[in-house]
């Protein structure tokens, strides 16, 4: 959270100046984040959808040496999936949670598997840097 535009009235006072901030800017620059919101948008997602580095490297990540060992796999295929089913889970989702379970079949990424595993993961809703709403998906042990 910024600062400047999400700070409540009169929270200086009870909890002090703030002296640094983490931003979402930030955690995508860093790596911790990734930026899922251009193909995101073509799934029907209007909002920015990131997906943290744990969720990525488990759902998303794939590359040459993966198709060597495994099986073939397209790294934005996987993307597309872990988006398709999202949307999925908010569309069919009986209540307006800003956190929502969903689960995806995928192949681990684990040297060996040629089979897809079932793997929940969590969709939460909140604001960005300046309090707009973003979506960023999850492991479910993550915060």
């Amino acid at each position: 959270m910024s600062q400047s535009s999400n700070k409540l009235p009169g929270s200086d006072k009870l909890f002090g100046k703030v002296i640094y901030s983490y931003t979402r800017a930030q955690a995508i620059d860093d790596g911790v984040l990734m930026d899922a919101t251009e193909m995101a948008k073509e799934a029907g997602f209007n909002w920015p959808v990131a997906l943290t580095a744990a969720a990525w490297s488990d759902c998303v990540a794939w590359s040459d040496a993966d198709n060597d060992r495994q099986t073939y796999q397209d790294q934005s295929g996987r993307l597309w999936d872990v988006l398709f089913m999202a949307s999925y889970a908010i569309r069919s989702a009986k209540n307006s949670d800003q956190q929502l379970l969903f689960e995806l079949q995928r192949i681990a990424r684990d040297g060996c598997s040629t089979k897809s595993q079932r793997l929940t993961l969590k969709l939460i809703l909140g604001p960005d840097d300046d309090g707009e709403p973003v979506i960023t998906i999850m492991l479910p042990e993550e915060d």
